[in-house]
């Protein structure tokens, strides 16, 4: 009596071809998929690295600061400049609302005519400063600092900012394609066979190929979800039609985004004088007592100069993180502050836009999403490599002899 054989059901057109594109899209975009993802999980805890590598010129150290008073910010600025002594002018400046932190002074140059990261930055720059005394407490080159080169990477292969961003959405795009057919090819037909994909079973397995096989399965499934969100954040910044959609997404319809760019500069130049910043800096430090702090422009001519409609102060509430900010505009001769535009002001567009890069890079809730955005990104990288080594090991397999 002959044996009956059991076939497997061929897979429904859907899934054959969803396995052909993961297949195609992973043998032609995997390594690019590495490089950002590695160096993504690289540069997910910059700000916890450099707190400690730089916790001696983060604070000042001054003695007795209730006694003493800040120097004007031009005093500073022209302090910064003697000792530094930098070709280029310095740009903006960090102020903190903590009175035992430094000042950060930063030298800033876009030229638009090159095609490379290090061509387009002539100079990016940080000195951070004893607000007290105007002692320059060490400078930083942060062009060619190690995460800034590994934000760059990820962000344009080190390409030009104009058009790099669009070089890397390109296979981030396909690797979307490819969370979405991977979660297809996962998905089992039945309840039993779902049960055994969401977790390892090697307790008689001693297959490299089957480890492998399931690293790239029940790894790839917990992570997709992640590695989507990271995914469309980081495309908001390669394409704008990512950010329409977002705003107009979470805003409920709303397809303007907020414009003040109306409110401007009215008083007469012959008002501005070497106090006019400082009385801004006053008013930002009354208004946000409990914030961490905020930038101030100085106003000099650069490079990629072009017309700013209005002058405007960026505030950070959070340490940790960007997403609850504030902008103020203010009179650039008078200091008289004209507009403010506080988180409770903004609708859920906005708040979601104003969030994108914390959520990108995890830092929307501190510590325990940073965490969760390392081990995404790592596991991300490991994918197109386990993906390789199932390809290899399948091409490799020998044909079954006929009986």
């Amino acid at each position: 009596m002959k044996k009956k054989h059991h076939h497997k059901n061929k897979p429904g057109f859907f899934k054959k071809w969803s396995a052909k594109l993961h297949l195609w899209f992973g043998l032609g975009i995997g390594f690019l998929i590495f490089i950002i993802s590695i160096t993504g999980a690289l540069y997910v805890f910059k700000d916890e690295i450099e707190n400690i590598t730089r916790k001696d010129v983060i604070y000042h150290n001054e003695q007795h600061i209730e006694q003493k008073k800040v120097l004007p910010i031009r005093m500073l600025e022209k302090s910064v400049a003697g000792q530094v002594k930098e070709k280029y002018p310095i740009h903006w400046v960090n102020v903190p609302i903590d009175k035992k932190m430094s000042y950060v002074f930063y030298w800033y140059e876009h030229n638009t005519k090159a095609w490379n990261y290090f061509d387009e930055l002539p100079v990016y720059k940080a000195a951070y400063v004893n607000p007290y005394t105007g002692q320059v407490l060490r400078t930083y080159d942060e062009r060619m600092g190690f995460f800034n080169i590994v934000k760059m990477i990820h962000w344009s292969f080190l390409l030009k900012q104009d058009w790099g961003p669009y070089v890397v959405g390109i296979p981030v795009i396909i690797f979307v394609i490819m969370l979405i057919t991977g979660i297809v090819l996962w998905w089992p037909k039945n309840k039993a066979a779902r049960k055994q994909r969401f977790s390892f079973k090697w307790k008689n397995i001693k297959s490299w190929k089957r480890k492998n096989y399931d690293l790239h399965n029940v790894l790839g499934f917990y992570a997709s979800i992640f590695a989507l969100i990271f995914s469309i954040t980081g495309l908001f910044y390669a394409y704008f039609v990512v950010q329409a959609f977002i705003y107009v997404v979470f805003s409920g319809g709303e397809t303007k985004y907020p414009d003040f760019s109306h409110i401007k500069t009215k008083a007469p130049i012959e008002l501005r004088n070497e106090g006019t910043l400082d009385k801004v800096i006053n008013t930002v430090q009354q208004k946000y007592p409990d914030a961490f702090g905020f930038s101030i422009d100085l106003g000099h001519e650069h490079m990629d100069d072009h017309e700013h409609p209005n002058f405007e102060v960026y505030v950070k509430h959070l340490s940790y993180s960007y997403h609850k900010s504030s902008s103020l505009i203010f009179d650039e001769n008078s200091g008289e502050l004209l507009h403010t535009h506080d988180p409770k002001d903004k609708n859920f567009g906005e708040k979601t836009v104003n969030a994108n890069y914390d959520i990108h890079v995890g830092a929307i809730l501190g510590l325990p999403t940073k965490i969760i955005a390392f081990i995404v990104s790592l596991i991300c990288a490991s994918l197109p490599v386990t993906g390789f080594l199932v390809w290899w090991g399948r091409r490799k397999k020998k044909p079954a002899k006929a009986a």
